[in-house]
Parts: structure tokens; C-alpha cells; sequence
């Protein structure tokens, strides 16, 4: 369970604004450690053969991610500022380039699993060899390198934070295709007999600033800071539960074309889809494929698993609407960023565990919440210099916001200001549902 206010977010600072004190080194030197850590945490449970299945293109196998993470810090921080350096497989650079056309080509997304070579083993190894160097560069390099590297660095460590979710999003697919149907994770999800009873709260119109402001870390295309015009309107004090989702499907909302929206309603009968991803019924029992197993159904938790078409399509049925990113940001703002988020013993979304009535419930953590605001740029926004400006701005086209964080985020690395991003038939990410209504 992570836990974290506004304001210690603020009191850690960036890299670039912390770069000159001299407990900087020491506190990306921890996050550093901690963040490697996890990784091979993550990668633990999991077999050999696990490790290399690509299921879809979406989907990466878990070596790579190890690598690409690795291969981030080595191809912008060790190559650049080590000198002389030698790397640990020349050809890794083109392997685990993910999209970076300014560093050079890349292995096709669509093949990294038929990548038997290197091994697991050998991508452990290399992350070892990374970790080596960059503990060597933190601690020895001179005050103006580091004052440069600083902020690449922090940026590094919350890539593979982003990957670490992805890391889990992607093996749950990957072992959902097994019929054999396997945990792997071996805790089962909280299991509670309630849920909170769904109710609105009015918010009051106006002018609002929104973009991130504070010296913390955050991603370019999350500013800048900027205004924009909120109308009054109405937001669902907590996510849509699979029991509610399941009225949905019994009054044929998969079998409604006036619901859907028209890219929606061809994707669905493209690929048939009858349910959330990873639901499956037999005999009239309906159950959840989850990341500790199969488990049966349990209505009072948070739906996940939808896309934007089957959001959109709940909503019209419920005579509401999906929120704007500026809503939600604006909801999320008056909360401690605390919630379910990713622990090794619990990956998936829990149950409210507060019954509490007028209050903001589950706003950060258990599931992303879609909205139908586009990813586009602020005002004023420009990508960064180099090959990092790649990472954030190459994208902002076909694509929607989502905010909140999930129970596969990892602890820290959620604020208000945080913008993920997916295609809108995009499934296999913890994504769900909060309605919004105009007043």
C-alpha cells in the first residue's frame, strides 16, 4: 500500500532543483536502489518461461522490460558521461531501443518474443553491469556533471517505475492465454462483502489552474501550468463495480449500437466482445481472471479491464458521462495521493473500505479511471532537447487521458497532475470506469 501527501511530494524536490545540496546524491542514489530493486522483485515469482512469451503486439515479455529499463540508463547517462566505456553487448543498443529514432533502429515491437537471445540470465547480468557503472558515476562524478545528469536521472528511475506496471499488465496477459490458468502471484485479492452506495458531489464552476508546479519530479507534458474554464458539474464518489457492470451486460449492453460509439461498436463485433477482459462465464457462474489466479467474481469490486468504447458505452446506459481530465484533475487535488497501489502481495483493485457518504472515494490507486479528454499538449508546451523529447510528445495524437494511478502503479510515483495515456480500445491495462454528470 503506498501512501504519500501533496506536500511530501513537494518536499522531495527535483533532481534539478536539489542537484546542488548535498544530500541529493545520496537520495537518487536510494531511489535508484530501490526502484533496480524492485524490479527483479517483480520478476521473481515468475518462471524462466515466462519471462520470454509475447502475447500481442501490446504486450512486451518481461526480459525485455528488464533490459529496456537497463538499457535506458546505460544508452543516456553511462555512454555519454563515462569515459572510456565499455559496453556490455554493442548489439543491445538495438535490441531494447523501445522508439528513440534520434539513438537509431530498433527490433520490431512485434517480435521482441521471438528473442530467445540473450537469455534471462544474461539480461540480469547486464542490468548488473548498468547498476555497477551508475553507482560509480553518482558517487564520482564532478559537480557540474552531476548537476547535468541529475534530472536524467530521476526521469530514468520513473521509466522504470512506468515499467515495472507494465511489467505486471503485460505477464497478466501473457498467463490469462495459459489454460492451465495460472497465479502469478501467489496472495489472493481482500475480499469485502460491500461497497459504498454511488452517489454524486457537486463541484462549482470556474477558472482553475491546472498543470504540474512544484519542484517534484514530473513528466514534461504534464505542463505547463495553465487555465482553463471548468463548467459546474457532478462526480461519482467512487469507481464502477464489477456487479454494476454485470447489470450492464445483462440488459444487452454489448447488444445495443445507440450505446456505443461508432469505432467502438466495430470494434466490438470485430472481437466479439461480450465482457471485460478476463471474464469468463460457465454454467452461469461468472469469474475474473487476476494476477493470483482465477478467482469468482466479486461484485462489490472496482470494474477493470474496459476500454474507452466500453466506458463510454456504460455511461450513456447509466444517462451519465465519462469525466474531462480537467475534472478529474480538480477532484483528485483535494485528496492525500494515497490508495491501493502496487504491492508483490495484492495486484488487483480492492473494495472500498470506507462506506462513508459525500466523500471522494478511491481516487488514486486500484484502477486508472478514463476520461474523454484527448492527449494533446498544454499551452506552451515544447518536448524536451535530444532524444528524451521523444518519450512523451511523439504520441499526443489518437490517443485519451487516463488519471489515478492503479493497483499496478507504483507507490510514489502518482500526483493530481499525472497524465497516462492509452488508444481507446486499448484493454489489457488496470482501466475502469468513474461517471461524471453535468449540472
Amino acid at each position: 500500500m503506498g501512501t504519500q501527501k501533496p506536500r511530501d511530494l513537494a518536499e522531495k524536490g527535483s533532481a534539478d532543483a536539489a542537484a546542488s545540496h548535498p544530500s541529493s546524491r545520496d537520495r537518487l542514489l536510494q531511489e535508484f536502489r530501490f526502484t533496480r530493486a524492485l524490479t527483479l522483485e517483480l520478476a521473481d515469482p515468475l518462471s524462466t518461461e515466462d519471462m520470454v512469451v509475447q502475447t500481442m503486439p501490446d504486450v512486451s515479455p518481461t526480459k525485455w522490460h528488464m533490459a529496456h529499463t537497463t538499457w535506458f540508463f546505460d544508452t543516456f547517462l553511462l555512454k555519454p558521461n563515462v569515459k572510456p566505456y565499455q559496453p556490455f553487448h554493442e548489439a543491445f543498443e538495438y535490441l531494447f531501443n523501445s522508439y528513440y529514432n534520434a539513438v537509431g533502429e530498433q527490433f520490431p515491437r512485434p517480435e521482441r518474443g521471438l528473442l530467445s537471445r540473450p537469455t534471462v540470465s544474461e539480461v540480469v547480468d547486464y542490468r548488473t553491469h548498468v547498476d555497477d557503472g551508475m553507482e560509480s558515476l553518482i558517487a564520482e562524478c564532478a559537480t557540474d556533471t552531476w548537476n547535468e545528469i541529475a534530472p536524467l536521472i530521476e526521469l530514468g528511475i520513473h521509466h522504470e517505475q512506468q515499467h515495472q506496471e507494465l511489467m505486471v499488465t503485460d505477464i497478466k496477459h501473457v498467463l490469462s492465454w495459459n489454460p492451465l490458468k495460472p497465479a502469478a502471484y501467489g496472495v489472493k485479492p481482500k475480499v469485502l462483502r460491500k461497497a459504498a452506495s454511488l452517489s454524486f458531489i457537486d463541484f462549482e464552476g470556474g477558472i482553475f489552474e491546472f498543470g504540474h508546479q512544484s519542484p517534484a519530479f514530473a513528466f514534461d507534458c504534464e505542463g505547463p501550468r495553465h487555465e482553463e474554464l471548468v463548467r459546474p458539474f457532478q462526480m461519482a464518489n467512487r469507481p464502477v463495480t464489477n456487479g454494476e457492470f454485470l447489470e450492464f451486460i445483462e440488459d444487452g449492453g454489448y447488444r445495443t449500437p445507440h450505446l456505443w460509439l461508432s469505432d467502438g461498436w466495430a470494434d466490438l463485433q470485430e472481437g466479439n466482445w461480450q465482457c471485460p477482459l478476463y471474464w469468463s462465464q460457465e454454467d452461469g457462474v461468472w469469474t475474473e481472471f487476476t494476477l493470483h489466479g482465477p478467482q469468482k467474481l466479486n461484485p462489490v469490486l472496482p470494474l477493470t479491464h474496459v476500454n474507452y468504447y466500453e466506458a463510454a458505452a456504460f455511461a450513456a446506459w447509466k444517462g451519465a458521462r465519462l469525466p474531462y481530465e480537467t475534472e478529474l484533475e480538480l477532484a483528485a487535488d483535494t485528496q492525500d495521493v494515497c490508495g491501493n497501489f502496487l504491492t508483490t502481495e495484492h495486484m488487483h483493485p480492492s473494495p472500498v473500505e470506507s462506506l462513508e457518504s459525500g466523500k471522494l472515494l478511491q481516487i488514486y490507486g486500484d484502477v486508472w479511471e478514463w476520461t474523454q479528454s484527448a492527449y494533446s499538449p498544454y499551452p506552451g508546451f515544447s518536448p524536451a532537447a535530444g532524444a528524451v523529447g521523444e518519450y512523451n510528445g511523439k504520441f499526443m495524437s489518437g490517443q485519451l487521458v487516463l488519471k489515478g494511478g492503479s493497483c499496478a502503479t507504483p507507490p510514489g510515483h502518482m500526483r493530481p497532475t499525472y497524465r497516462n495515456f492509452f488508444p481507446p480500445a486499448a484493454r489489457w491495462q488496470f482501466s475502469g470506469i468513474r461517471l461524471a454528470k453535468d449540472i
